[in-house]
């Protein structure tokens, strides 16, 4: 048996919006506008989910790496913008851990509230704060399953140092949410979940 090998590829359009080499978005909010404009154009150019995620170093306001949802083309359910900004970010900076003692601290700017899935990979990635767009409910609201999670995860992962922001932009990462609902994109999920949901 010749076993297959897992590529992580970005659509291609991703590459051309992202700002200059070492430009710098330094203020949280238009960090977020960045983000939820990937999702938006991941929605509109039928590339994926109405998720995105990147990963920016603190205090500079560099991008690091992006992300927008893959699971459908990539054929991999694990392919959330969150677990793909961070996998991307890891490469960047040569490290399983963006918190390893040398690094920059790195933030992840998302245009959702992390998934149960994701949240886990938050946990583990390595960065310090983590800067959300659109609330659960406001996922779950069209359809989407966000999983198992606990009621306290913002306690927590602020219990293990990693600061949370919500509800920056959250209108704009709602409507990209509904825009993709009325579009009938494809709403997946486990099978535990509602018939109609998914993840970010």
């Amino acid at each position: 048996m010749t076993l297959p090998e897992l590529r992580l590829l970005l659509p291609v359009w991703v590459e051309r919006a992202l700002p200059p080499a070492g430009q710098s978005i330094g203020d949280v909010a238009a960090r977020m506008r960045f983000v939820v404009e990937l999702a938006r154009q991941n929605v509109l150019r039928s590339t994926g989910g109405p998720f995105a995620a990147a990963v920016f170093d603190i205090d500079s306001g560099r991008l690091v790496a992006p992300g927008v949802n893959v699971v459908v083309p990539a054929r991999w359910s694990a392919a959330h913008a969150e677990i793909v900004a961070c996998a991307l970010a890891q490469q960047v900076r040569g490290s399983h851990d963006l918190g390893a003692a040398g690094l920059p601290a790195c933030e992840l700017v998302t245009s959702v509230e992390p998934c149960a899935m994701c949240l886990g990979a938050v946990t583990w990635s390595g960065v310090c704060r983590v800067v959300c767009g659109a609330r659960e409910g406001d996922a779950r609201a069209v359809g989407f399953d966000e999983g198992p999670k606990p009621a306290a995860w913002v306690e927590e992962l602020e219990r293990r140092g990693i600061e949370v922001v919500r509800d920056i932009e959250r209108a704009a990462a709602r409507e990209v949410l509904e825009t993709y609902a009325r579009g009938g994109g494809p709403i997946y999920n486990g099978r535990g979940g509602s018939p109609r949901g998914t993840s970010s």
